[in-house]
């Protein structure tokens, strides 16, 4: 597969240290900022919540809002 191929929106199952490929697709959306992050550059979500972040900072952040939730 190359990278124009499904380039729509992927869905994922988001594991440890992993993720499955449900729906085929480029990218998937910052459950934060709806930043589009390409999948060959996903490092950061989380398992528990099933979501994608687009970096640390993002991921750090979310995590504090949880806790106060």
């Amino acid at each position: 597969m190359n990278r124009f191929e499904n380039s729509g929106e992927a869905k994922l199952r988001y594991g440890t240290p992993d993720f499955q490929v449900i729906r085929a697709g480029s990218y998937v959306r910052c459950a934060v900022s709806g930043e589009a992050i390409p999948l060959d550059l996903l490092k950061y979500w989380s398992v528990e919540r099933q979501e994608p972040y687009a970096d640390a900072a993002t991921a750090f952040k979310r995590e504090i809002e949880m806790r106060k939730a």
